[in-house]
């Protein structure tokens, strides 16, 4: 049996809210990629570690991290690797969008 694809592994790890397990995962994709994919797996990286941070009440590691990580991917719009990024950067720029309507006392 072949090793599981670690792209697919870190969208199934995010899908089910494995925020640190998630950027272990793209931590070691990242590490080994070069620009620009290694852009790429940043942002989504970033976006695993900002949801991380919200799990923990850190509101603004959030936040700071959310936009961060938009920045990065809206680059690799409409689809890349067969993720449909305008999907992915859409969804999470509303969650950014609605955190910092709420702010860090929320």
């Amino acid at each position: 049996m072949s090793e599981p694809d670690p792209l697919l592994q870190a969208v199934e790890q995010f899908n089910a809210r494995e925020f640190y397990a998630c950027h272990d995962t793209l931590e070691a994709i990242w590490m080994e990629s070069l620009d620009p994919e290694r852009k790429f797996y940043q942002g989504l990286l970033q976006i695993a570690v900002g949801y991380y941070h919200l799990g923990n009440q850190n509101w603004r590691g959030c936040v700071i991290l959310l936009g961060e990580g938009l920045g990065k991917l809206r680059s690799f719009c409409p689809q890349h690797h067969q993720i449909d990024v305008n999907r992915f950067v859409d969804q999470n720029a509303l969650n950014l969008a609605a955190l910092q309507a709420l702010g860090p006392e929320q």
